[in-house]
């Protein structure tokens, strides 16, 4: 009598996988790791961009505190000074010109070692600062400017776009996880953007964009409103 093969003895369940369901159980595997890794991957982006604008905040209110205490805001920084070297992250010194002690340039990189704060954002890039002239002067024995001063800052939606807010004093901005525009701690600048709305942040002007993060834009900004640093000098009675 011919013997029972052992295979069809054995019940389902002790058989082990087959080749179909062992790449059914890979699949399932893989899409739940990939979800997994996208899940933390987002988890983790939310979390630096928290970060980065709780850095923005509070060296906004530092930047109030030293315009308190100094009747100005600093001048930018010199973006090309490597990390180490003497004037780096140090207000520039101003220029005898007419109108007398101004800064020499109105955009840079933050005056971080002036301050008395960190020199890099939450990816490891010095963050930009724009300042006004008439908020930035150095005038003996009185404040630079007065209630009436107005900032020449501008902050649009998109480059060309509507306003967010005017006659700012001054603006910082963190170029985001890309980094483009922004400067190294060896001076050097990264490739500015090609698109419109986060080059206009990286160009020097008056003119600069905040908007949601895109796959294209992701700079972070804070700008220092009129109306509470007016408040700030004057409970400080260092306004009239």
């Amino acid at each position: 009598m011919k013997k029972p093969h052992i295979c069809r003895l054995l019940p389902r369940a002790n058989r082990g996988f087959t080749l179909v369901e062992l790449t059914m159980v890979l699949v399932i595997i893989s899409l739940l790791v990939g979800g997994m890794l996208i899940g933390l991957g987002t988890q983790r982006q939310i979390s630096e961009a928290n970060e980065s604008q709780k850095q923005l905040n509070e060296i906004r209110d530092a930047l109030i505190g030293f315009a308190v205490t100094n009747g100005r805001l600093p001048c930018p920084a010199d973006p090309t000074a490597p990390s180490g070297a003497g004037t780096a992250g140090i207000e520039q010194p101003r220029v005898p010109v007419s109108p007398p002690n101004v800064c020499p340039n109105f955009s840079g990189v933050l005056p971080w070692a002036t301050l008395g704060v960190q020199e890099l954002d939450v990816w490891g890039r010095r963050m930009s600062y724009r300042v006004n002239s008439d908020f930035s002067r150095s005038i003996t024995g009185q404040a630079a400017f007065t209630l009436s001063s107005a900032g020449d800052i501008n902050v649009r939606i998109t480059s060309a776009g509507t306003l967010l807010a005017s006659t700012i004093p001054a603006v910082l901005v963190s170029h985001g996880p890309n980094g483009q525009g922004a400067y190294l701690p060896s001076g050097v600048q990264m490739p500015i953007s090609t698109d419109a709305d986060e080059a206009e942040n990286s160009d020097a002007d008056v003119e600069f964009v905040s908007k949601a993060f895109t796959s294209t834009f992701d700079d972070q900004l804070v700008w220092i409103a009129p109306s509470i640093l007016m408040h700030r000098m004057v409970s400080a009675q260092k306004l009239p």
